[in-house]
């Protein structure tokens, strides 16, 4: 499955302006990365997937909307995928993609 690029295109509208957010082919998806740190990613598998800080990711989780990021059958410390429901609106995902940039912009550049 490839990534919604209506999700992409809505998250570029979000981002624009900001020169430290570039975009990048990553895993079947598209990340958005912030100084060279990945912060939110449309999935090549549905959805979003959002990098927080770990205390404040596991107070989000709400499933099955807001699950723990899963890869090669492992918990993602810190990453939440969100169905399309928990993005339907503009104001949530732009709440998403806010609270993922501004975490991933306390990361150091790489």
């Amino acid at each position: 499955m490839a990534y919604d690029e209506g999700v992409a295109q809505r998250i570029r509208e979000l981002v624009v302006g900001e020169l430290d957010v570039t975009e990048k082919r990553m895993f079947g998806g598209l990340a958005f990365l912030v100084n060279g740190n990945m912060s939110v990613a449309v999935s090549g598998s549905g959805g979003l997937m959002v990098r927080l800080d770990i205390d404040d990711a596991t107070p989000l989780l709400d499933p099955p909307v807001v699950t723990p990021m899963v890869m090669q059958d492992r918990p993602m410390k810190g990453w939440l995928r969100v169905t399309e429901a928990g993005y339907a609106t503009d104001d949530e995902l732009r709440e998403w993609v806010d609270r993922s940039i501004e975490f991933a912009r306390t990361l150091p550049h790489k």
